[in-house]
């Protein structure tokens, strides 16, 4: 199958990710492990309604598959399916107290970070090969992040902890192959749903009745966790965790821009620098992907 598609589905979930303020930031007056709460819930039974009513089919052949496995490989699915929920929700409930709380800008530095720790991990857990311009493309990566971390050491924190468990969560779900993707998803949702849902009476706050709540989460649940999550494990079949690792940039590039042009904070010469070598920095990356194919494709002409 073509590899297109594959970095196609990676550039559509980052690219649709980079709009999450949109939704998040009109629910800033909610606490952020309410927004979590609701986040899960809502969409454990929107993903496992599609499962019963569409995708029957799917869940007895994998289960048949489960069955005929080695014990060594039931082990091996089961956790990487529920460490890959792990790292998941703690990746959700950062994210989301970063953006309601300290800054749409530590959200963007985060996902600036987290390819290079992705590549990193994917080097040493799965042994993933890069060329060598694609090591200069990481240190390119690497430049960029350190000079957007002056003054801002607050936000590396955060940003830390959020690019770890994204860049854990996608070398995890690099290695865990054997099950249908979006049924993978929804286990994984399923069990964090499980595990918070003994905290929900005693830390959540008092149900939402506000319209716009139950709008925004609509859009937080459909655009911002389904969709993307499902393309990015999608595009994990076809392309190394490397690969969508770099092409997580596009998110941070898009939140950037949403911060500066529709929230307006403040933006020096020296981080507009440091985005203008990420953008370089994610085409040296591709370049052989991108250019051997519209080279393929001239050659055709």
């Amino acid at each position: 199958m073509p590899v297109n598609k594959y970095y196609s589905a990676a550039f559509i979930a980052f690219f649709l990710w980079g709009f999450f303020s949109f939704a998040l930031k009109p629910l800033h007056n909610y606490a952020s492990l309410d927004i979590l709460f609701y986040r899960v819930f809502f969409s454990v039974l929107t993903m496992v309604t599609i499962n019963l009513a569409f995708r029957r089919n799917v869940l007895r052949k994998d289960w048949r598959q489960f069955k005929s496995s080695t014990l060594r490989q039931k082990r091996s699915v089961i956790s990487l399916t529920l460490g890959g929920a792990v790292f998941l929700i703690l990746n959700w409930f950062v994210f989301i107290y970063v953006v309601n709380h300290v800054s749409v800008k530590a959200a963007s530095l985060a996902y600036l970070i987290c390819p290079i720790l992705t590549t990193v991990f994917a080097f040493f857990i799965l042994q993933e090969k890069l060329s060598k311009i694609q090591w200069i493309a990481v240190m390119i990566s690497l430049f960029s992040c350190v000079l957007l971390s002056f003054n801002h050491f607050t936000d590396i924190f955060y940003s830390l902890i959020v690019a770890t468990t994204y860049a854990l969560y996608l070398v995890s779900q690099r290695k865990n192959s054997q099950m249908d993707k979006f049924l993978a998803l929804t286990i994984q949702l399923l069990f964090t749903a499980v595990v918070i849902l003994p905290f929900y009476p005693s830390y959540s706050g008092a149900l939402p009745t506000e319209p716009l709540f139950y709008a925004c989460m609509f859009f937080v649940v459909v655009f911002f966790t389904i969709i993307p999550l499902f393309l990015n494990l999608y595009a994990l079949k076809g392309i190394n965790s490397s690969a969508v690792g770099i092409m997580l940039y596009i998110n941070p590039i898009i939140t950037f821009l949403v911060a500066i042009f529709y929230y307006n904070e403040q933006v020096s010469t020296l981080q507009l620098f440091s985005y203008f070598l990420i953008l370089i920095s994610i085409v040296v990356f591709n370049a052989k992907a991108l250019f051997s194919r519209r080279i393929l494709l001239l050659n055709k002409k």
